[in-house]
């Protein structure tokens, strides 16, 4: 302080820009700044704070929060996160500002996947009046879903919009001793409700099977837990047609969360087609009712392929007491 009483000019310039610089720092270089001066770590401790209070930087309708009830001092998360898929990214990962007490800006230059003119939308205002009727929702099975897309006449309030109109339930993320964070119910959710995308960089097979080689022996080190899901789309034949990678390990949303369950869990993994749309979309939705609190699992595939798999601690009757693996 100086003899007047005023902090000095550099004190307060360094309070009014700590605000716009320190959430684009990752959680070490925070806390390494935080031990700095009382003005930082006062920041610091606000930033982390905003972090944990929503996972999702504002980018949902309602906030998703990191609870820990003294399971460890993990207050969080860290990792960029996308509503949707985005292409991979193969660079250094950019920053992305996460704790700003002002609006979220998530969008940092993360490429989509593109779309194609194939002629097949609709020309309903808001296929109301009879959803059957509409062309874009003429395959509606239980492992496949067609929804409007960008050349539809509809608005996103489009009842054939569902999977696209974001997250609109209640969730939150929970520290558990045994499986770390995973995604658990904040209100009652019927069955059938839409839960969330699993979005993340759209990875090829080349690409997925090298970075599983990485997390596998990350894993193996307790240095990193991976967040990549393989989903074969299938022809009526039974006959895979595509698969799809998506890694969620560094730039994903909150469905990184969902843990593994090997009696199947509560939720469905649907893929999702939109008109125009060039590859599917894998989405989540309830397979039966949820009550508040329970946790949301699925099964990330067959245990049994993966007798060097980590240890699984879904808790089912049925826990065959390994993780499935990328390969199975």
């Amino acid at each position: 302080m100086s003899n007047n009483g005023k902090k000095p000019k550099m004190v307060v310039q360094l309070a009014d820009a700590a605000p716009y610089v320190l959430p684009y720092l990752h959680p070490a270089e925070l806390s390494a700044i935080s031990l700095t001066c009382k003005t930082l770590h006062l920041i610091a401790k606000s930033v982390t704070a905003a972090r944990s209070s929503d996972a999702c930087r504002n980018s949902e309708k309602l906030p998703i929060p990191f609870v820990n009830t003294n399971v460890d001092n993990h207050p969080y998360a860290y990792f960029i996160y996308t509503p949707t898929q985005v292409l991979s990214f193969s660079n250094d990962l950019p920053r992305q500002p996460w704790g700003l007490c002002s609006i979220e800006r998530p969008d940092i230059g993360l490429i989509l996947p593109p779309t194609i003119e194939d002629g097949s939308r609709c020309e309903c205002e808001r296929c109301d009046n009879d959803l059957t009727a509409c062309p874009c929702s003429r395959q509606n099975f239980s492992e496949l879903r067609w929804e409007c897309g960008s050349g539809c006449k509809c608005d996103f309030e489009c009842p054939n919009r569902v999977s696209q109109r974001g997250i609109s339930i209640r969730l939150k993320i929970v520290r558990s001793q045994r499986k770390g964070w995973g995604l658990h119910a904040d209100q009652f959710i019927p069955s059938g409700e839409f839960i969330c995308e699993y979005a993340g960089e759209l990875l090829t097979t080349k690409e997925a099977r090298n970075r599983q080689q990485t997390y596998d022996k990350n894993t193996s080190t307790n240095k990193q837990t991976s967040a990549l899901l393989v989903v074969r789309e299938h022809l009526p034949s039974g006959n895979a047609c595509m698969r799809i990678n998506i890694d969620a390990t560094k730039i994903g949303n909150i469905a990184r969360f969902v843990n593994h369950c090997c009696d199947g869990g509560n939720l469905s993994t649907i893929l999702v087609r939109n008109s125009g749309g060039l590859l599917p979309r894998v989405c989540f939705f309830a397979s039966q009712d949820i009550l508040k609190d329970q946790e949301l699992t699925f099964s990330y595939g067959d245990s049994s392929l993966n007798l060097n798999g980590s240890k699984c601690f879904c808790g089912a009757s049925c826990c065959t007491g390994i993780m499935p693996s990328e390969h199975t």
